[in-house]
């Protein structure tokens, strides 16, 4: 049995950013539902942001440059754990 993603959303509770990790958890959760293991919230502090797939960092908040939209957040994480799947109007078409 393959084991499915687990993905953790690291967020300063200081920075007050719980409901900005709570949208991104609830977004990825609604395009990857049964497909993801699990997405975990983490309270920090020192104003992190970060998002990591097993361990693998696919976002953080310092080094790209502050917060990802919701689009650019699932691109990447089906990138990383999917990447044959569709994310229908997520993905824009160059025409």
């Amino acid at each position: 049995m393959q084991t499915k993603p687990a993905i953790t959303l690291q967020y300063c509770s200081q920075c007050n950013w719980m409901l900005r990790a709570c949208w991104m958890a609830q977004e990825l959760l609604h395009s990857f539902n049964t497909d993801l293991g699990s997405v975990t919230l983490v309270p920090g502090t020192g104003g992190i942001f970060t998002i990591d797939i097993d361990g693998q960092v696919i976002w953080d908040r310092k080094t790209d440059g502050g917060f990802p939209d919701a689009a650019e957040l699932k691109r990447r994480v089906r990138d990383y754990c999917f990447p044959d799947k569709e994310l229908g109007h997520v993905e824009k078409k160059n025409t």
